[in-house]
C-alpha cells in the first residue's frame, strides 16, 4: 500500500470516532483538552487495536469476520444512541452535565465506531500491506479526530444545548445503520 493510499485509510477510518466524540463532547460541561485527548487516546488505541485483531482473524477466518461484524457495530451503536437520545430527553436545565466521560463509556463508544476497521484489518490480511505502519497510522488519524471532535462538540453544544446530545445519539444511530447497509449491500 502506498503512503497516500494508507493515509486516505487512516483519515476514512477516523470519521466515525470523530462524529461520535463531537456528540460526546456536545454531553460535556467545559470539557479540559486533556479530557479530549483521554477520549483521542482511548479512541485512537482502540481503532489501531482493531484493524489488528481483523488482519489476524483474516488470516484465520476472514469469511466468519465478515459476516458478522456490521452486525456488531450497528447493535453497539444503536444501544449507545438510544441512551444519548433518552439521556438528552430526560435531563432537567438545572442537572449539571458531565465534565467528563466514564472510560467505560468511552471504550464502548470507541468499540462502537471501531468495528468496521476490524473488517478492514481482515482485508489487509489479503493486500500486500505493513499491518503495523498502517494500523499506527489509522491510530494516530483517530486520536487527532476524536480529540478535535470533543471540543468541536462541546462548541456545538454550548449554542444548541441538549438537543445536540440527542442528535449526536441520532448520528451514533445512523454510523451504525450506514456500516449494516453498506455491508447487506443495500448501499
Amino acid at each position: 500500500m502506498s503512503v497516500f493510499s494508507t493515509v486516505l485509510l487512516a483519515f476514512s477510518m477516523s470519521a466515525d470516532a470523530f462524529a461520535v466524540a463531537v456528540g460526546k463532547g456536545a454531553a460535556l460541561r467545559h470539557p479540559r483538552p486533556s479530557e479530549a485527548l483521554r477520549t483521542g487516546l482511548v479512541f485512537g488505541v482502540i481503532e489501531a487495536t482493531t484493524p489488528v485483531m481483523g488482519w489476524g482473524l483474516g488470516v484465520l477466518a476472514s469469511g466468519f469476520v465478515e459476516a458478522i461484524d456490521h452486525w456488531i457495530a450497528f447493535a453497539i451503536l444503536l444501544a449507545l444512541g438510544i441512551k444519548m437520545i433518552v439521556d438528552s430527553l430526560g435531563r432537567h436545565e438545572t442537572r449539571e452535565k458531565p465534565s467528563r466521560h466514564k472510560l467505560r463509556a468511552l471504550i464502548l463508544a470507541g468499540f462502537g465506531s471501531s468495528i468496521d476497521a476490524l473488517g478492514v484489518g481482515v482485508t489487509l490480511a489479503f493486500v500486500d500491506a505493513n499491518i503495523w505502519i498502517t494500523a499506527g497510522a489509522i491510530g494516530l488519524a483517530t486520536f487527532t479526530m476524536a480529540s478535535i471532535g470533543i471540543m468541536t462538540g462541546h462548541m456545538i453544544g454550548k449554542r444548541v444545548g441538549k438537543m445536540a446530545e440527542g442528535l449526536g445519539g441520532i448520528i451514533l444511530i445512523a454510523i451504525g445503520a450506514k456500516i449494516l447497509l453498506e455491508h447487506t449491500g443495500v448501499i
